[in-house]
């Protein structure tokens, strides 16, 4: 069986592939039209986030069996077309939900202790220690929207703070040692601090919207490692700058993409201006869940699960 390698992965992704046996090809230059015009001869595709894995492009591939995307989110893939034509698609959300879980927990602390802008003025010459007075995520309310693989990885490592962790999933997932579970309307009445986890579906497209955020009880404080579009960013500056939401840690951004690599082709937008410039938001470029250790387990539970049913 014959697979085609989109992108650059961890080396075990090959070595494992060609240990069960498959021939590896890799063309992580051609263009999707030009791909499209060999697909035909393949049995598996691997692929991160280059391009759209549409119907139009899937028709050409009527040999494929499989699909590896070697990341979590599948909404590069038409999986509904793939399923009709007996294509499985598989993911890797357990490769990097630790690196995610992590990164949200490094974001509010940074937040909180004002890390970023407190080694700043220091860097500066600046000794301020009274405005640069922090918060403790102790006795506060964690609300967690998504309860997936991310999700249940953060509120693991919310363990050790002595805080409350709630979350709503729309699987009506049950409470567990690490979370309780609660309707939407019971988490914007509690949560102090909200962290996203949800895929990009048509229901988490702006799904942060004015009307979402203004359902708080409270203000409060948002991390988003997971999808860019599922938060309006001119709602998100209009709270910030109105003080319903406290501050921001974003690794995602509603600009980004489809590939995931870039931002921009045009002139910044006048909402992400404001971003850059506040001394409340933190901003990183999408990898929460991009660690050395996550590049290789990503890369090695697509290698199990294609093992598993293939070999």
């Amino acid at each position: 069986m014959r697979i085609l390698h989109l992108d650059p992965n961890h080396e075990c992704l090959i070595s494992g592939l060609e240990k069960l046996g498959f021939q590896n090809d890799e063309d992580c230059i051609s263009s999707k039209v030009e791909i499209q015009k060999k697909i035909h001869t393949y049995d598996g595709i691997i692929i991160r986030s280059r391009f759209p894995l549409d119907a139009t492009f899937l028709e050409h591939a009527n040999k494929l069996k499989f699909i590896g995307r070697v990341g979590a989110g599948l909404e590069n893939i038409d999986e509904v077309f793939a399923k009709s034509k007996g294509i499985k698609v598989y993911n890797a959300p357990e490769g990097n939900r630790n690196a995610v879980g992590e990164h949200a927990l490094g974001m509010l602390l940074t937040l909180f202790n004002k890390l970023r802008t407190a080694h700043d003025e220091v860097v500066n010459g600046i000794w301020e220690r009274e405005g640069n007075r922090g918060l403790e995520i102790e006795g506060k309310c964690v609300g967690i929207i998504g309860y997936g693989n991310m999700g249940k990885s953060l509120a693991k490592k919310l363990q050790g703070f002595d805080c409350e962790v709630v979350f709503y999933d729309i699987q009506d997932l049950p409470s567990d040692n690490f979370a309780s579970a609660v309707s939407f309307e019971e988490l914007q009445a509690k949560a102090d601090i909200v962290s996203l986890h949800t895929p990009f579906t048509p229901l988490t497209e702006n799904m942060f919207n004015h009307e979402t955020i203004a359902g708080f009880k409270k203000p409060f404080w948002l991390i988003n490692t997971a999808r860019g579009k599922s938060v309006v960013t001119n709602d998100l500056v209009d709270a910030l700058q109105s003080g319903k939401v406290l501050g921001a840690g974003l690794d995602v951004l509603e600009y980004e993409k489809s590939s995931f690599e870039n931002l921009f082709d045009s002139e910044l937008p006048q909402a992400f201006r404001y971003l850059l410039q506040a001394r409340n938001v933190l901003l990183t470029p999408h990898i929460a869940g991009w660690t050395i250790e996550s590049k290789q387990k990503l890369a090695q539970t697509i290698v199990d699960k294609i093992a598993h049913d293939f070999a």
